[in-house]
C-alpha cells in the first residue's frame, strides 16, 4: 500500500502511535533527563491520535484544522529541538541518539503535514 493510499485518519492514528513510542525511546535512552520526551511523546502522540480517530469518523473541516495546527506546532518545535541536539553533538556532547530521534520525530510530522494537505486536495 502506497503513503498515497493511506486515508488521513489512520495515518495520523499511526502518526500519534509513532510519537508515543520515540517519547518511550527517548525516555528509555536517558530515564534521568528525558522525563520531558516521554511527556511531550505521549501528550501529543494521544492528541495527533484523537485527531486521527475524529478525521477518520467524521468529514469535520474543524478535525483536518486541529491537525495541521498541531503538526506545525510539532515541526517548529522539532526544527528548533533537532538543530539545538545537533549543535550539542558538534560541540562533542554524547546527543547524538536524542538528535538523530528528534530529527527522526520532524521527518515524521512534516510527512504528516504533507499527508494533510494532500488530503485537503482530494476532498
Amino acid at each position: 500500500m502506497s503513503l498515497k493510499r493511506i486515508p488521513i485518519g489512520p495515518w495520523y492514528i499511526g502518526f500519534g502511535v509513532f510519537l508515543i513510542l520515540c517519547g518511550i525511546a527517548g525516555y528509555a535512552s536517558n530515564p534521568e533527563h528525558a522525563k520531558t520526551a516521554l511527556i511531550s511523546g505521549g501528550s501529543f502522540g494521544s492528541l495527533s491520535a484523537l485527531w486521527g480517530l475524529w478525521m477518520w469518523k467524521s468529514p469535520a473541516k474543524a478535525a483536518r484544522v486541529a491537525a495541521g495546527l498541531t503538526t506545525l506546532m510539532l515541526c517548529a518545535a522539532f526544527v528548533w529541538r533537532s538543530t539545538v541536539s545537533w549543535q550539542a553533538v558538534l560541540a562533542g556532547e554524547p546527543k547524538r541518539f536524542a538528535a538523530s530521534l528528534i530529527t527522526l520525530m520532524l521527518f515524521g510530522s512534516a510527512l504528516s503535514m504533507i499527508k494533510l494537505i494532500q488530503s485537503l486536495k482530494e476532498r
